[in-house]
């Protein structure tokens, strides 16, 4: 396995607040890694970080020689309203140096290729904003897919988006990554996508844990994690997170599983 990034211990902080605190971590290739952790847990600005976007304040960053990195935001920062088509997105970031949005025959076949891949095949004329939550997630990682990435970064994917979608969207990433592609992602869906992942890192200003989900969802790492008690259930072979206080949840799993 060759590694990726290697953080040896990584600190950053805005101005005198710390967010991140001597994190060391190491992404190799083929993984596919998930970052959980509460909100300002430091889960987005580790992937800033790594990505070079900010400087570390303590720690270094190693990234292999030639390491190409591609990035899907959370989408809930994107302009839906902004006048683009799905063309258009995939290809904006290859237009610096000329005037956009020109694009050439060999860049519109080859993001004929990746929307195809993706199942959006037919949609490069599309308006972004007349898309499904499902099919402006998968722009993005058309976008990022275009640049033909060793690792591929997103946060939060599956954020604001139907059960149904998250469900796809886990079933792309997995394909992806079983294709021979390297993954790291954040998400705060413990239960949808975090417990469906080969390796979590429960991150609460620093790695409170790191390992497999079997490993790593267990009620005393999420107490220190998330700060509140937390229960996990091991249904079907897979753990369940279950918020303090949801007894009858809980009974109910329990009593499914005995049957």
């Amino acid at each position: 396995m060759t590694k990726l990034i290697e953080c040896r211990h990584l600190s950053c902080a805005y101005g005198n607040t710390i967010v991140v605190k001597d994190v060391d971590l190491t992404i190799t290739s083929g993984e596919f890694v998930g970052v959980v952790g509460p909100s300002g847990s430091g889960k987005t600005t580790l992937l800033k970080a790594i990505l070079k976007a900010i400087a570390p304040s303590h720690g270094h960053i190693d990234h292999s020689p030639g390491l190409r990195l591609a990035y899907v935001p959370q989408v809930e920062t994107v302009d839906w309203n902004f006048p683009v088509t799905v063309t258009e997105v995939v290809v904006m970031t290859q237009s610096q140096g000329r005037w956009w949005p020109r694009i050439t025959n060999a860049e519109r076949a080859a993001t004929e290729q990746v929307l195809e891949r993706l199942g959006l095949g037919g949609l490069g004329n599309r308006h972004i904003r007349e898309l499904s939550g499902g099919q402006q997630q998968r722009v993005f990682i058309a976008r990022a897919l275009f640049h033909q990435p060793d690792l591929l970064v997103l946060d939060e994917p599956t954020s604001g988006v139907d059960v149904r979608t998250r469900h796809d969207l886990m079933h792309l990433l997995a394909e992806l990554n079983e294709g021979g592609m390297s993954i790291l992602l954040t998400t705060h869906d413990l239960n949808g996508l975090a417990a469906h992942l080969p390796r979590l890192v429960c991150l609460n200003t620093t790695v409170i844990a790191d390992g497999a989900p079997n490993e790593v969802l267990t009620s005393s790492v999420l107490e220190q994690t998330y700060g509140a008690p937390m229960e996990v259930l091991i249904h079907g072979g897979m753990p369940v997170v279950l918020e303090h206080g949801a007894d009858e949840i809980s009974r109910r799993l329990s009593r499914r599983s005995a049957s």
